[in-house]
């Protein structure tokens, strides 16, 4: 044997034994690293997880509004049917679907939007645009959509501004991460949570909002 053949001897890394070497466990372990690094979520699953994202932060601006409280205030006096000499404060319909959504009660949230947007409020037409769209259920999101910017270069149209603003805050704050407006605080929740259990028959729908959860909205504005 040659000195560059023992040198070459002395150089070999010494295997271990076959019966001490998982091959399918080995496997597996590349293929999970493999697919932890190359897997991308969704598009579908993206996009609905920004529309849930936006439409929280404009639920907390809806909220923290210095007349939101007064909107619920009227919405909680008027009477069950309204008359025809006092209709429906649609605008507390909207501020009570946002602090709705915020506290978990979606499906209650969906159904005032869906009376503030019949009446004209586009800007809960947006919501259930961000509502159907977190949900991923397109049909519903396009067909909001469609009425929130139905005849939007009209300069006449009540909420073309209001929303150019929802639109500039939601994006700011899914940039930045920062929002001055406040989420629901315990308190608040609590009185949504009571009306949620005072059922009317079989409905499942959070009731109109009383004096008490009125009065604590007012304290949260003036925080």
């Amino acid at each position: 044997m040659t000195a560059i053949d023992e040198l070459l001897a002395d150089a070999r890394i010494p295997t271990a034994p076959r019966d001490d070497f998982d091959v399918g466990a080995a496997l597996r372990r590349l293929a999970a690293d493999a697919a932890a690094t190359t897997a991308l979520p969704h598009p579908d699953t993206v996009r609905a997880a920004q529309a849930g994202q936006r439409l929280s932060v404009v639920c907390r601006w809806i909220l923290n509004k210095p007349d939101a409280a007064d909107h619920v205030d009227r919405l909680a006096t008027e009477p069950q049917t309204p008359a025809d000499d006092k209709p429906l404060d649609v605008d507390g319909a909207l501020v009570f679907a946002c602090l709705l959504h915020l506290t978990d009660h979606r499906e209650s949230a969906q159904f005032w939007w869906q009376l503030a947007a019949g009446a004209g409020r586009r800007a809960a037409a947006y919501c259930l645009h961000l509502h159907h769209l977190s949900l991923g259920e397109m049909r519903e999101a396009r067909h909001w959509l469609h009425e929130v910017t139905d005849d939007v270069l009209d300069p006449q149209a009540p909420d073309g501004a209001f929303l150019a603003t929802l639109e500039a805050l939601a994006t700011y704050v899914r940039r930045t991460g920062t929002s001055l407006a406040g989420a629901p605080t315990g308190g608040l929740e609590m009185e949504v949570d009571r009306l949620a259990t005072v059922k009317t028959g079989s409905c499942i729908i959070v009731q109109r909002p009383d004096r008490r959860l009125a009065d604590r909205l007012h304290d949260f504005t003036r925080r």
